[in-house]
């Protein structure tokens, strides 16, 4: 069965607020990210009013079939309608959801929700150099490498290297 039958998406609410929280401060998903800042309830409400109200972020929730449980969030941020483009972004925050496909599959279902619903042309990511386990999941997902970007971001005092990540709407999906 395909991870994209065990999963589905939907649109986050303001009642997502806490598991949202909870995982990005989790030592599970956290130190995966470049913005490693602490999320609060209310820096998560402001973001939701702000980036995702405005139409600048889509933001959606990843839930199991089977127990119609969330597991983490998906999203794409920085829309930009003038080049049909945006940059993707993922977690999966529960421990026991690791490792079983949901990743690709929440992938798979984003990019094509990016180049059907939205009509984008290009949905990029950023991934630390060293989280193999994440690049493997987006080549399953269709992202091919673009650049290495030595020294690109400074996280706790350290500079870390980011690979450039891309997908291009070629009318496949």
């Amino acid at each position: 069965m395909a991870a994209e039958e065990t999963i589905y998406l939907r649109k986050m609410t303001y009642e997502d607020t806490d598991n949202i929280v909870r995982w990005r401060n989790s030592e599970l998903v956290r130190p995966r990210f470049i913005y490693q800042k602490l999320f609060t309830r209310t820096s998560h409400e402001n973001w939701i009013k702000s980036m995702v109200e405005t139409g600048k972020v889509v933001q959606m929730i990843i839930c199991t079939v089977k127990e119609n449980r969330p597991v983490g969030s998906v999203y794409i941020r920085d829309i930009d309608p003038e080049n049909k483009k945006g940059e993707y972004g993922i977690f999966i925050g529960e421990a026991d959801a690791l490792g079983k496909g949901y990743g690709t599959g929440a992938a798979r279902l984003m990019i094509k929700y990016a180049f059907e619903e939205l009509k984008l042309h290009r949905l990029f990511l950023r991934v630390f150099a060293d989280n193999e386990a994440a690049i493997k999941s987006y080549e399953k997902a269709g992202f091919e490498k673009e650049a290495y970007l030595k020294d690109d971001v400074c996280v706790n005092g350290e500079f870390r290297d980011i690979i450039l990540m891309a997908i291009i709407n070629r009318g496949e999906v």
